[in-house]
């Protein structure tokens, strides 16, 4: 990758003076010289109107706005469909976050985080810029055929943004299992990724559909979701999905995996 971590434009969203200063000594730590601090979030989209930073960094708690608003405000617009936003949080609980994720977060850095731990959560903002080519031996990523299904469009436009950094170009998409099903009985798919949490028929429930009653029951599946790990998805891995990966997902964890199912 041509990125460096000294080259990054950041804009950060953050109320507290305190806490600014904070990151920005961190932000220093590595070299970091150019960013923009603002305090919510009518500030950030003031700064967006004129510049276009490669990552954004905020609380979920802005003063005028929450961040997941902030999200579904960028990602309304073509043009920031692709801005990496970076989720600063003290939250850990499922129902506080998974607004966020479902919104369009890209990243997520658990608070207080150290140096070292803000220094990896930029390399995967690399990642997201400028991921690596699929590797996969004997397959063409080209030619792979995928099938992305998943309630939010957002997420659907981001998996296959990703995927055609990597070398993908072929794409089918679903807003949900009940879509996908009739396209999955008509296309043949080298891969699925799937949403878990869909309307009427669940990720789950379409992967019982495909290993028990499609004409293609092996294809690999790969389930992305913000569900945290339990009964619901042991319960998924025994209907046959191929891999479980987290919302929001981090590019080389999706190249692997893909690598690892595809190989398999």
């Amino acid at each position: 990758m041509d990125y460096r971590i000294e080259d990054l434009y950041i804009l950060l969203a953050e109320s507290s003076s305190t806490q600014s200063k904070i990151i920005i000594n961190q932000f220093k730590e590595l070299g970091i010289t150019k960013f923009d601090v603002v305090k919510n979030g009518a500030e950030v989209l003031t700064v967006l109107e004129k510049d276009t930073p490669d990552l954004v960094m905020a609380n979920l708690y802005l003063p005028d706005m929450s961040s997941t608003d902030l999200v579904h405000k960028l990602r309304e617009q073509e043009k920031f469909e692709e801005l990496v936003f970076m989720l600063i949080s003290t939250e850990t609980s499922f129902e506080k976050l998974d607004p966020i994720k479902q919104a369009g977060a890209t990243a997520v850095l658990p608070k207080p985080f150290s140096t070292k731990q803000l220094k990896q959560a930029l390399y995967t903002t690399f990642e997201y810029l400028e991921p690596d080519e699929l590797d996969i031996e004997n397959f063409n990523s080209e030619n792979m055929h995928v099938l992305v299904v998943d309630d939010s469009r957002f997420a659907r436009n981001q998996i296959m943004r990703t995927l055609g950094k990597m070398g993908v170009e072929r794409f089918m998409q679903a807003s949900d299992g009940a879509e996908a099903i009739p396209i999955i009985d008509k296309e043949y798919f080298d891969l699925i990724i799937t949403d878990y949490n869909m309307p009427i028929v669940s990720g789950k429930e379409l992967i019982e559909y495909v290993r028990s009653k499609s004409h293609q029951p092996t294809v690999p599946i790969m389930m992305v979701t913000t569900e945290e790990y339990g009964s619901k998805l042991a319960a998924v891995e025994r209907s046959g999905v191929s891999a479980i990966c987290d919302k929001p997902f981090e590019p080389r964890t999706v190249k692997a995996m893909i690598e690892s199912v595809m190989a398999a």
